[in-house]
């Protein structure tokens, strides 16, 4: 919900620091896994039952993931380097609530499954428009330049990262922020699979 206001306010400085990076030979995927190594660092971190570290490491990752866009655009944009971004988008994502449960499978884990299912209703309505679309040749850029369709929901990367850092901070209230984010993500997918189908058949 909240990407599409912040895109161009962040996009600037994302894209002169990705212009910087290029100039240094860095290419847009080894940023990419850089996000993704620092990610699961981060949810390795949340096991161990260090969520301030994971908070560092969790925003790090999320600056990357920033980055990665931004080298790109500054060097080539290719789809394969789009397919491991949302790849290892995904990865992240799903690794961080499952740290929760393994750091407390009593406390978190009926929580942290519902989570893990709302993101997975999340992300499929998301994709499978994501790949119709390119079949129909639509696109949009009201989230920044993107490799594929983005079909935006109430929560999207935004929301997302504001969550993982809420139970970073409150690790003890993760249940309760866990079912409360689910929520939001299946009224998102809902919401999604609604808007999705009617673009599909106008």
């Amino acid at each position: 919900m909240l990407d599409a206001y912040l895109r161009p306010r962040i996009d600037r400085p994302l894209n002169a620091a990705g212009r910087v990076l290029a100039r240094f030979g860095i290419g847009a995927d080894a940023v990419t896994f850089t996000g993704l190594a620092l990610g699961l660092a981060g949810a390795a971190a949340i096991a161990l039952h260090r969520p301030l570290v994971a908070l560092v490491l969790i925003l790090a990752s999320r600056l990357a993931d920033g980055l990665d866009g931004a080298v790109a655009r500054a060097t080539r944009l290719t789809d394969a380097g789009g397919y491991l971004d949302i790849v290892c988008d995904f990865l992240f994502y799903g690794a961080v609530p499952l740290a929760f449960v393994i750091a407390d499978p009593a406390a978190n884990g009926f929580a942290g499954a519902a989570l893990l299912a709302s993101f997975y209703a999340s992300g499929t309505t998301f994709l499978a428009f994501a790949a119709i679309a390119q079949k129909r040749g639509l696109s949009t850029s009201a989230q920044g330049v993107k490799s594929l369709y983005y079909l935006g929901g109430i929560a999207e990367g935004t929301e997302t990262i504001a969550f993982f850092v809420a139970i970073c901070l409150w690790p003890a209230h993760f249940a309760v922020l866990a079912w409360v984010f689910a929520g939001v993500c299946y009224f998102s997918a809902i919401m999604r699979m609604i808007n999705g189908a009617l673009m599909l058949r106008e």
